[in-house]
């Protein structure tokens, strides 16, 4: 057996492990990264790049079909087709450019990556079944970077008409009728895109309203575009299985039902691979399902380290590469530690959503005397001119000091609002910082301004 010695091992290589190794190698520490799937891991692969491609297809689709039946802005098309296995085929193209990006970028860090299935025999000893024969690596850190993967329920095993994010991401046909279980980040944005390419959505949700994870406030745009889209929507409701003629089960308030679909597509959430490839072997402290790790990303065995979602909320891959960037740079020997105040969070539904800090309600909570501020893009005139006027920008800060404790938006295009969010909150800028900073107008970024003053009682344009 082929036998590998090295300072770092990492053990997968999605958005955490392989920023993780390519720090590391910037940093001269011998690094080598072992993952059975291509460098990027389901981020990259089956999940947040992907999923943004079928959503810009869609929307693009969907713009051109309202342009058939409703012309707006004066101007008017003839018609649209889709051919969905061209829209996977162009995809997965920009997925194979990404994940040849990062493979470049792992090789010019001098890090090694070997491909294969994995199993741990201790804390430092890796054993690799590769298409060229087994591999032995020993190492002196061990870092865990396996992420998550879709929950399956008993009721609707994977497989047949039931498919998980990744078998939506792989269709060739749209479905004509499609059950979404699950009304969460996930759920909805993939429900939306194939609404606006044709499917009957149902989406089927057991808390009492979709995207809970969120306020209501925030979540109400998105509620109202649903309607407009034709999806319907089923809250507080359990999806229990396929009855015999293949319709999803339901039960909720009104009784039960069946609802006819082709595809069921379950979107319930992601558990953590914390016991695979023999990590439970290694028996490492846990919180619930997670790995349990410190400030620094260390679990409880000595030269074991752990990011990304392996780790626990938020599951989510900047959260993963900030992390990994710490962690090699730990290993070369620096002083680090996690001390972020706030990692963004984006729901790229239509409209899309953003969150950094805290919610009002989350503020009040914590026992914060709070001052609020938002303003709606029904007043922005970047929001008329591009014909998107649903939603807003709103800030959240301390009474006494009126530093921001959050900054939530939704709204078209948000999501590129998540930096400047995050920006403000990690330098403790105060309302009036935001409020005496020139915005250009016109841009949508301005409702953050404009929020500001709001909530200063200074408000210039509502």
């Amino acid at each position: 057996m082929r036998e590998i010695q090295c300072r770092l091992l990492i053990l997968g290589a999605g958005p955490g492990g392989y920023v993780c190794a390519i720090r590391a190698g910037q940093l001269g520490v011998d690094t080598v990264v072992v993952d059975a799937e291509p460098p990027g891991g389901t981020c990259l692969n089956v999940g947040c790049i992907p999923s943004k491609a079928l959503i810009h297809a869609a929307e693009e689709y969907h713009r051109i079909v309202q342009l058939s039946s409703n012309p707006s802005m004066g101007i008017a098309a003839r018609g649209a087709t889709l051919d969905l296995a061209a829209t996977m085929a162009w995809k997965d193209g920009i997925v194979a450019r990404l994940s040849g990006g990062v493979a470049a970028l792992l090789h010019k860090a001098k890090v090694r990556l070997v491909t294969g299935r994995a199993t741990l025999r201790d804390g430092k000893t890796l054993r690799v079944e590769t298409p060229e024969g087994p591999v032995q690596i020993r190492t002196e850190v061990l870092v865990l970077a396996t992420g998550a993967e879709p929950i399956e329920i008993p009721a609707l095993p994977f497989g047949g008409k039931v498919i998980s994010s990744t078998g939506a991401l792989a269709l060739t046909e749209v479905p004509h009728r499609l059950a979404v279980v699950g009304g969460g980040y996930i759920g909805l944005e993939l429900g939306i895109a194939f609404a606006k390419l044709g499917s009957q959505v149902t989406v089927v949700e057991a808390a009492p309203r979709i995207l809970p994870q969120y306020d209501a406030e925030l979540t109400r745009p998105v509620a109202q575009r649903l309607a407009a889209l034709g999806v319907r929507v089923l809250t507080g409701a359990r999806a229990g299985g396929l009855s015999d003629s293949g319709a999803l089960r339901v039960a909720g308030a009104d009784g039960a039902e069946d609802i006819a679909a082709d595809k069921v597509l379950v979107t319930v959430g992601r558990r953590p691979r914390a016991t695979g490839a023999g990590i439970d072997g290694l028996r490492l402290e846990m919180a619930g399902p997670f790995l349990k790790i410190d400030e620094r990303c260390r679990t409880s065995m000595t030269g074991v380290l752990a990011i990304g979602d392996v780790t626990g909320e938020p599951m989510l891959a900047h959260r993963a590469m900030a992390q990994g960037e710490m962690v090699a740079e730990l290993v070369a020997g620096q002083r680090r530690a996690w001390d972020k105040r706030a990692v963004p969070a984006v729901c790229f539904t239509d409209p899309e959503i953003v969150s950094v800090g805290l919610s009002p309600d989350e503020a009040q909570a914590q026992n914060h005397r709070i001052v609020t501020g938002l303003f709606p893009f029904a007043a922005s005139g970047r929001a008329m001119t591009a014909g998107d006027e649903a939603g807003f920008v709103r800030v959240t800060a301390r009474e006494d000091t009126h530093e921001l404790l959050g900054i939530q938006a939704v709204g078209a295009g948000v999501a590129e609002l998540a930096g400047g969010f995050a920006l403000a909150l990690e330098m403790g800028a105060r309302v009036e910082d935001i409020a005496g900073t020139v915005h250009a107008h016109p841009t949508r970024g301005e409702a953050l301004h404009e929020a500001c003053l709001r909530a200063l009682g200074q408000a210039l344009h509502i």
